[in-house]
C-alpha cells in the first residue's frame, strides 16, 4: 500500500524549497529554479491545496534562481525568498506586480532565509555562500547584524522557536554554529559531522534538541546541553541529505529527503528509528515540510519538476 499524494507539475522548474503556511490550512509556497538553479532564472509558486489536487494560486518570477522561501509570522501574505544573485525578496500575494523589498548585501549565492517564530521579534535571518549569516528588520533598508565565523559556506540558517534573537547554522566547514543576536557571536560550535554539512532543524518541543543532515549521508540528533556526541545518528540514505525537519506534532519524529530520491521518517526514540522510506521522486529530493495545521500531512518537491503532498503511512497509522 502506498502513500496517497496530490501532484503539482511545475514545468520546467526545479524544486528548491516548499513552505506550508502557519496561517492558512490550505497553503504552501515553492521556491523554484530553471535549469537546476545553475543557470537562469526562478520562480515563487504559491499555491492551494484542494479536495481534489493543488492549484496555483500566483507565481513570480525572480531574474536569478531561488534556493529558499519563508512565509513571514506576522502577515499571511507576505513571503520571503534567497536568490542565486545574493539578494533575497519580498513578495506580497496581493501585489503581482514584484517584489515590495528586495534586499542584496550578500556577495555569493543565499541558499538559506527564515522568519523568527519568537513573539518578542520579526526578524528574518539569512545564510549565504559568502560564508555570513545575516539579520535582516523587514522595516529596515538594509542588514541589522552580519555573523562571521563559518570557514565554508552556509547552507542553512534555522531560528531557535524557543529562544528569541538564537539561529542556528549549518555549513560546509563540517560544524553546526548556534549564534546569539545579543552578543553577535557564536554561543557554541560543533564538529557536527566530518562532511559538509547541508541543513539543519530545531526540535519544536525542546530548546536543546537539533537535527543536522549532511553529505555523509547521517542524521545527527544533538543535545546542546552536551555535545560531545550525537544522541542519536540515523542512517539509511544513500546519498547527501538535503533537508531535515522535526514534526511539530511529535517530539522525536523527523523527516529527511535526499540527493538519493528518497523522503524518510525517523523516530529516534525508537530502537528501530527508521520509520518509512518515500519513494515518489526520480530526481534529487530539496524541499520538505510538515504542515503546521494538518498532523502528519508533508509536502516535499523535487528537481523532477513535482511537488507532492501527502501523509506517510507511518505516521497516518495509529501506533
Amino acid at each position: 500500500m502506498a502513500e496517497i499524494a496530490k501532484t503539482f507539475r511545475v514545468p520546467r522548474r526545479h524544486g528548491y524549497a516548499v513552505e506550508m503556511s502557519p496561517y492558512l490550512t490550505s497553503r504552501l509556497a515553492c521556491a523554484t529554479s530553471q535549469y537546476y538553479g545553475i543557470a537562469g532564472c526562478g520562480t515563487l509558486l504559491v499555491l492551494e491545496q484542494t479536495e481534489s489536487g493543488i492549484s496555483l494560486v500566483r507565481s513570480f518570477d525572480w531574474n536569478d534562481g531561488l534556493f529558499d522561501v519563508t512565509w513571514s509570522e506576522n502577515n499571511e501574505h507576505v513571503l520571503v525568498t534567497a536568490s542565486g544573485d545574493g539578494s533575497l525578496q519580498i513578495w506580497d500575494t496581493n501585489n503581482p506586480m514584484g517584489p515590495l523589498q528586495v534586499f542584496k548585501e550578500h556577495t555569493q549565492e543565499v541558499y538559506s532565509v527564515d522568519w523568527s517564530q519568537t513573539r518578542a521579534e520579526q526578524l528574518i535571518v539569512s545564510g549565504s555562500w559568502d560564508s555570513t549569516a545575516k539579520v535582516w528588520d523587514p522595516a529596515a533598508s538594509k542588514s541589522i547584524s552580519t555573523f562571521q565565523g563559518h570557514e565554508g559556506v552556509i547552507y542553512s540558517t534555522i531560528w531557535s522557536p524557543h529562544i528569541p534573537g538564537c539561529f542556528a547554522s549549518a555549513s560546509g566547514d563540517s560544524t553546526l554554529r548556534i549564534w546569539d543576536m545579543k552578543t553577535r557571536g557564536t554561543k557554541i560550535a560543533i564538529p557536527a559531522h566530518q562532511a559538509e554539512i547541508l541543513t539543519c532543524d530545531w526540535c519544536k518541543y525542546d530548546q536543546n534538541f537539533i537535527v543536522t543532515g549532511a553529505v555523509d549521508c547521517s542524521l545527527r540528533v544533538w543535545d546542546l546541553r552536551n555535545v560531545r556526541q550525537p544522541i542519536s545518528d540515523l542512517s539509511g540514505h544513500s546519498y547527501a541529505i538535503r533537508r531535515v525537519k522535526f514534526s511539530p506534532f511529535h517530539r522525536t519524529v523527523i523527516a529527511s529527503c535526499s540527493y538519493d530520491f528518497t523522503v524518510r521518517f525517523w523516530d529516534f526514540s525508537k530502537t528501530e528509528p527508521l520509520l518509512e522510506t518515500v519513494e515518489h521522486h526520480t530526481e534529487f529530493v530539496c524541499g520538505l515540510d510538515f504542515s503546521l495545521h494538518i498532523p502528519n500531512q508533508v509536502a516535499d518537491c523535487a528537481w523532477d519538476e513535482t511537488l507532492k503532498i501527502y501523509t506517510p503511512l507511518c505516521l497516518s497509522c495509529p501506533s
